[in-house]
């Protein structure tokens, strides 16, 4: 199975009206991926602050989005974050993501969502299973 997209992803997707529409750099020797974004008050939990499922989906995104960018053909399977702080609402974020491990059948990526004075808000791990043409592992 290879991994494409149409343009509908729901963060990075052009295609996608109700989507984040959310650009990233990313820096394919240093296997690094980043952006800065404002989160609208329309994906706010609390008053003020981003619901924390939006928080995952940026932290999964960072690193699902650099996996794909890097032709890697893998597909995640499994996140792991740490909020540390409320993530404010209408204020730019920094989110980053960085390949830590590229194995024969698996990747590992972590994440970070950040404000702009640098103080960390959340972070993540993943694994990431790579994927044949065929939907098998690769060789």
């Amino acid at each position: 199975m290879k991994f494409v997209s149409d343009g509908g992803c729901f963060v990075c997707g052009e295609k996608n009206p109700h989507g984040l529409k959310i650009k990233f750099q990313v820096d394919r020797q240093k296997q690094t991926i980043h952006t800065t974004f404002t989160v609208e008050p329309i994906y706010q939990g609390w008053d003020g602050v981003v619901h924390g499922g939006i928080v995952c989906t940026l932290l999964d995104e960072a690193m699902a989005n650099l996996v794909y960018e890097l032709g890697l053909n893998a597909i995640a399977a499994s996140l792991e974050v740490r909020f540390k702080k409320p993530a404010p609402t209408l204020q730019p974020l920094r989110i980053d993501g960085e390949i830590t491990e590229v194995h024969k059948k698996l990747v590992k990526a972590k994440a970070s969502v950040a404000r702009e004075d640098g103080a960390v808000l959340a972070t993540a791990t993943a694994s990431f299973v790579r994927q044949g043409l065929e939907g098998t592992y690769s060789d």
